[in-house]
């Protein structure tokens, strides 16, 4: 296939811009060969249409969220960080770390000191110029001994951070990192103005593509266009107005009916129906994501793994993939590295139903007449109780007694999450192994939502981080995988594709798959508008 067909076919998938098409084109010489016809067909779709209002109902917001990057655990309070922050490095669409903040960057030869080059003449929403203070102070924000910050598990390694003038940064680590510029793409690392604190974070001062106007945690944020933005064609919309909609059916209704453009976690019960509503359009995108059910393992009976053993063992992963994901979806094999990812263990036994083998492990234990109480709501992910019900019943097989606790969807995350004994849980997943690992699996952990520790799993995570052979790296990473399905706290039980709704007068470029909602940027990237009354970042959205 010669490199104009290639090309040709990959515009006409919507896979590359029209921009970026007639940009590739033309360093070929190729220019004159391309048919009018194929830019004139495509023109409407291609062309971002700027203005409107874009409307997204999310799932996920509490009134406990907060727009303190550190902080940052609801669908709706990210997605929001990113319409009005940037990072040093974005993650696209195929996992690759590409400059953001950072116009370029460079390694030391063991991976020990990184420089990141910054771009000039950028501006805050508050006119002030972003220089390497700003950067250096936005990352000791999660390294501080008093911070929560859930980026802090990936930040470990630094020893120290300096400038070189006022745009450059340089990193120092304990150890090598070979995938460093991906944690700075992390949704928490996002840049503020030095000296940002406490209740300052609240009024979102970044250097994106929307500033934001009002912010009403669990209820709505309402922001504006970047008249300044420096980022060339993002932010197609005049503005975004994000609405907090828990329930699933309230959402869909808001679409059907026009009240909103773009909706996250379609009800997979009822996908087929909405895909047969006029000027709706389902989206389904294979990621990063998995659905969890972590136990705390510092609390009994779990701290036995007999017991967690017993639990994975009792949870048929086929049909909750054919009933809860409606297929969409796979089945989990109790680690968080998703098929799609460069060192998934493909090779690792996946782990099957098996009741008779549940009964040993936990008649083993000793607890066969324990009840175990599974905490549920849907905030945790679309249909997580109905998954909870499931297990309940598959659990029954194997003599293992649940009891389902339903509770409110509103500071579920606050309340349930890290708190309840055992929960169901849902995770974005991570662009790199390193990051999903080391945010939910290492030890100490902000986000170790199990409490595990295990000490060849932890020692394997700093080697894999530093090792630069390709080959001794995957092995290590599979070994890790190995451990998490072997002992860990975690089970999990399916992958999961990321299946959304919006108007049908929305286009978009590429679609990245490592968050739900388009890498959770849903309004600051491609977006764009393609129709005459959309009031809606896919064009006018990315």
């Amino acid at each position: 296939m010669s490199e104009l067909s290639r090309l040709t076919k990959m515009f006409e998938q919507n896979k590359i811009s029209r921009r970026r098409f007639l940009s590739q084109v033309s360093a070929l010489g190729l220019a004159a060969a391309v048919s009018p016809a194929l830019l004139a067909g495509t023109a409407q779709a291609s062309v971002p249409k700027k203005g409107g209002r874009f409307r997204i109902g999310i799932t996920g917001g509490s009134t406990t969220d907060s727009m303190d990057p550190g902080t940052l655990t609801s669908n709706m309070n990210q997605n929001v960080n990113w319409q009005i922050r940037n990072n040093l490095v974005e993650i696209d669409h195929n996992f690759n770390a590409i400059p953001e903040l950072a116009e370029s960057w460079g390694a030391s030869a063991d991976a020990k000191k990184w420089t990141f080059k910054l771009r000039k003449g950028v501006e805050f929403h508050n006119g002030k110029t972003m220089t390497a203070e700003d950067v250096i102070f936005s990352i000791n924000h999660h390294l501080s001994e008093e911070s929560k910050s859930a980026a802090k598990g990936n930040l470990g390694s630094i020893t120290n951070i300096k400038s070189d003038g006022k745009n450059e940064v340089v990193f120092e680590l304990s150890g090598g990192s070979a995938d460093f510029p991906f944690i700075l793409g992390d949704y928490h690392l996002t840049i503020c103005p030095a000296g940002t604190k406490g209740a300052e974070f609240e009024k979102g001062i970044g250097t994106g593509g929307y500033i934001l106007d009002k912010w009403e945690p669990g209820v709505r944020a309402f922001s504006k266009r970047n008249p300044n933005y420096w980022k060339e064609g993002r932010a197609h919309f005049d503005e975004i107005e994000t609405l907090s909609i828990v329930d699933t059916n309230a959402r869909t209704n808001a679409l059907k009916t026009g009240q909103i453009d773009y909706m996250d976690r379609v009800e997979l019960k009822t996908v087929h129906l909405m895909k047969k509503m006029p000027g709706v359009k389902v989206h389904s995108t294979t990621g990063t994501a998995h659905y969890t059910i972590p136990m705390l393992v510092d609390q009994k009976p779990y701290g036995n793994n007999d017991v967690r053993t017993a639990l994975k063992l009792a949870i048929d992963r086929e049909a909750l993939v054919k009933q809860i994901l409606r297929g969409y979806g796979s089945v989990g094999n109790d680690h968080p590295i998703a098929p799609v990812q460069q060192y998934h263990a493909k090779d690792l036994e996946q782990r099957k139903y098996d009741p008779e083998k549940a009964k040993f492990h936990m008649k083993k234990a000793g607890m066969l007449d324990h009840v175990f109480n599974l905490h549920a709501a849907d905030a945790a992910f679309a249909g997580a109780v109905d998954a909870a019900i499931l297990i309940k019943e598959h659990a029954k097989k194997a003599g293992i007694k649940i009891n389902v606790v339903r509770e409110p969807d509103d500071g579920y995350w606050s309340n349930v999450w890290i708190k309840k004994e055992w929960c169901m849980c849902y995770w974005g997943g991570r662009p790199i192994e390193d990051m999903m690992f080391s945010v939910a699996y290492a030890d100490g952990a902000p986000w170790n939502d199990t409490l595990w520790s295990n000490k060849k799993f932890n020692e394997l995570l700093v080697a894999a981080r530093a090792e630069l052979d390709d080959v001794k790296r995957r092995k290590m990473y599979e070994d890790m995988q190995e451990i998490c399905r072997n002992d860990s706290g975690t089970i999990v039980p399916m992958y999961n594709q990321m299946v959304e709704g919006s108007s049908d007068k929305l286009g978009h470029g590429p679609v990245s798959g490592h968050m739900a909602m388009d890498g959770m940027r849903t309004g600051r990237s491609e977006e764009r508008r393609v129709g005459k009354e959309c009031r809606s970042r896919w064009s006018p959205y990315h």
